[in-house]
């Protein structure tokens, strides 16, 4: 059986405003505190934990992570995105800006986060069930 993702650590300039920035996009509860980490536990039990750099902001190294969401949360998400007047992207490296792509048989979308971390969400995986 292939190992399951348990929690991710992404570094950051301030854990709780880049974890706040991600439980506001989705909607969910405020991040929690454990030790160093400020952390956003998500539907299958994995936590994307939010650490504070000890490198300069311009030396942290940009993560993309992808969160697969219903169709129903991504009308919500997509709609909180716009409200924040936020720029948004179909694809990613900011191609199709203020777009949503439909790959898959799907939707989704691209934004980033405080750090310049990639959060892609999306209506359906890429890898097929």
């Amino acid at each position: 059986m292939p190992a399951r993702l348990d929690h991710t650590i992404v570094h950051s300039t301030d854990r709780f405003v880049s974890a706040r920035f991600l439980t506001d996009l989705l909607g969910a509860p405020e991040p929690e505190p454990l030790g160093i980490f400020a952390t956003v536990p998500l539907a299958n039990g994995v936590t994307v934990d939010y650490a504070d750099s000890i490198v300069p902001p311009a030396e942290i190294m940009s993560q993309h992570l992808a969160f697969l969401v219903s169709e129903e949360e991504f009308d919500e998400l997509l709609a909180r995105i716009k409200e924040r007047e936020m720029p948004y992207w179909g694809a990613p490296r900011h191609q199709e800006p203020q777009q949503v792509n439909h790959r898959n048989h799907g939707r989704g979308v691209y934004v980033d986060d405080p750090d310049g971390h990639a959060f892609e969400f999306l209506t359906h995986s890429y890898v097929e069930e």
